[in-house]
């Protein structure tokens, strides 16, 4: 090794006394560095610092040991007081102001528009919230099927217009205004399943025609009236409106804003199926949601997936699309899976894989 000499001070002694080792704060540094190495200087920083870090590590412990005791001595009350409920909250740490999500089924979750004082009308934060919630339950491994509700006096009565009465050109198309609505159709691969009682207008019901099966009371109310506020449906009213029931009747409809019942719903295609209270359509949508999750999820989706090209392709194209997807699933594990347990009368016990 070799010794720094720093400055015109004299050499140092050939060797210090026994104990006299300069201490940092009271010698010089420039007697420091000619006493020793500039290697032992960094060995020593070293083994201080590594000395130090160990006694703080310690130190963390100890105190990370007496708070998990300290807690576990005051949650120590009987569990046994506590009763199982039937629906419980899907996510305590969400916070939510205008839906409430639970899970009422197994491989179920549930969303509900919770606006009552504005019969739900849907406004950009709600939307946000459903947007929220939709993605929570997408990239859940327990949830297969998703219910989308409101109450029973209004699924939603339509768009909030104090949000859209202010709104310019400009402002409307450069901060894409309702465009996140379609969020349900483009990012969500799972089923969902609209419960529709009371008014659906408008917003309301274009958000129920986003919807994979739309269930629906006798009485709902559905309707576009867009054009008595002087403006057309803007989230995909008059496209799968049209699709639904057809040119003649949706223009009908559009044109002159008229509402529609639950059964005329149904008779035409845009329903389903038709419940005569509310607590009939909740219940009749959950058992359809809980028989779709207790299939193999790659083939579910694969249907939702093929179905929807429909509306995409015409005909030739759309079987092309859909033997493809066939073909691919005998890729998968639960093919073998589903087509063994029927041969052996069985039922199936899927990977989901």
């Amino acid at each position: 090794m070799t010794t720094i000499h720093v400055g015109n001070s004299s050499p140092p002694p050939s060797s210090p006394g026994p104990g006299l080792i300069p201490h940092a704060c009271s010698a010089s540094p420039d007697l420091f560095l000619k006493i020793f190495p500039i290697d032992f200087f960094f060995l020593l920083l070293f083994l201080v610092c590594h000395r130090v870090n160990k006694q703080t590590m310690n130190a963390t412990t100890a105190i990370l040991r007496r708070n998990a005791l300290r807690t576990l001595r005051t949650s120590s009350a009987p569990l046994s007081r506590f009763q199982p409920i039937s629906i419980r909250n899907y996510s305590a740490s969400t916070n939510y102001e205008y839906i409430l999500v639970s899970e009422p089924r197994p491989g179920v979750g549930q969303i509900t528009l919770n606006r009552p004082k504005a019969l739900n009308a849907l406004c950009t934060p709600l939307i946000t919230e459903l947007n929220s919630a939709l993605r929570d339950f997408q990239t859940s491994s327990t949830i297969s099927a998703i219910l989308l509700t409101g109450s029973e006096r209004a699924f939603a009565a339509g768009a909030d217009i104090k949000e859209m009465a202010p709104l310019t050109f400009s402002e409307a198309y450069q901060n894409s205004f309702i465009e996140s609505w379609s969020d349900l159709t483009t990012q969500l691969k799972k089923p969902l399943i609209a419960a529709v009682s009371g008014h659906a207008l408008g917003g309301g019901c274009e958000l129920a025609l986003m919807a994979d099966i739309l269930y629906c009371t006798a009485t709902a109310n559905f309707g576009q009236p867009e054009i008595k506020l002087g403006t057309i449906p803007g989230a995909g009213g008059s496209q799968r409106l049209t699709r639904a029931v057809g040119k003649a009747k949706a223009m009908e409809l559009i044109l002159t804003g008229k509402s529609f019942s639950g059964e005329e719903a149904e008779k035409w295609g845009v329903a389903a199926r038709v419940f005569k209270s509310h607590e009939e359509l909740i219940e009749g949508a959950l058992k359809t949601a809980e028989t779709i999750a207790g299939y193999s999820k790659v083939a579910v989706q694969a249907a939702k997936e093929v179905v929807n090209k429909s509306q995409d392709l015409g005909l030739r194209d759309g079987v092309e699309y859909e033997r493809r997807v066939f073909h691919a699933l005998f890729g998968s594990q639960d093919q073998k899976i589903g087509m063994k347990a029927f041969a052996e009368k069985k039922k199936a016990d899927w990977s989901h894989s």
